[in-house]
């Protein structure tokens, strides 16, 4: 396989819908666990929407997440190691790849609601020569998407301060200028007034525009 055609599982952690995003706060305080769904159904539906992405494995604990994001065309397990962010991505590295051989890997945030194919694409494909990278996020310090050409080397270490730790772990870093709608993941009411900017997915754009969450597969994911 050449690099340029290699394909990707990417594994999508989704948290308990209750304890999602706390802090949007005002005026979303009410919508919190409506919008982490939304970022997650428009996240997986564009990476399911790159040639690249041969599967897009979710590992969550939350019923409806899980529903909705299976409807879309994702991988659903649970959280087995139930240990934490970073565990629960390598147990869902390891599903994927299982299932899928041949295939690389990678960690992508699952609250991307302005990621677009086109862009996943290109990171994809830079990343592709190396044996393991990442993109930073918008903010500088967090990582948005961790990638590895096997299961094994993964190594994700996110949480304050993952882009610092990934680089200092020897990971490539993939230049984020062309990237902006991989790189504005969404944890307060400035990121998603900057994703919305950036132009969202029909969930969230939906979701905002006051109408009700649609029914997983009614929304189309933008081209590329």
């Amino acid at each position: 396989m050449d690099d340029a055609s290699r394909r990707w599982c990417l594994v999508l952690p989704v948290k308990r819908l209750s304890g999602a995003k706390t802090r949007l706060g005002p005026p979303y305080d009410g919508d919190r666990a409506r919008l982490a769904l939304a970022f997650a159904l428009d996240t997986a539906a564009a990476a399911l929407a790159c040639p690249l992405v041969a599967a897009v494995q979710v590992v969550t604990d939350e019923p409806e997440a899980a529903a909705a994001l299976a409807a879309v065309g994702a991988e659903v397990t649970g959280d087995a190691p139930d240990a934490g962010l970073n565990p629960a991505l390598v147990h869902g590295a390891a599903l994927a790849t299982r299932a899928h051989p041949g295939t690389s890997v990678g960690a992508l945030a699952a609250d991307l609601p302005a990621l677009r194919p086109a862009e996943l694409t290109a990171a994809l494909r830079a990343a592709a020569r190396h044996g393991r990278s990442f993109v930073r996020d918008a903010e500088g310090t967090g990582t948005t998407l961790l990638l590895s050409r096997s299961a094994r080397d993964l190594r994700p270490m996110f949480g304050p301060g993952s882009a610092a730790r990934h680089a200092g772990s020897g990971a490539y870093e993939v230049a984020p200028a062309p990237l902006a709608s991989l790189t504005r993941d969404v944890d307060t009411a400035a990121d998603l007034d900057a994703a919305t900017a950036l132009g969202l997915g029909p969930w969230t754009a939906g979701l905002l525009a006051g109408r009700p969450l649609h029914p997983p597969g009614t929304g189309e994911a933008r081209a590329g």
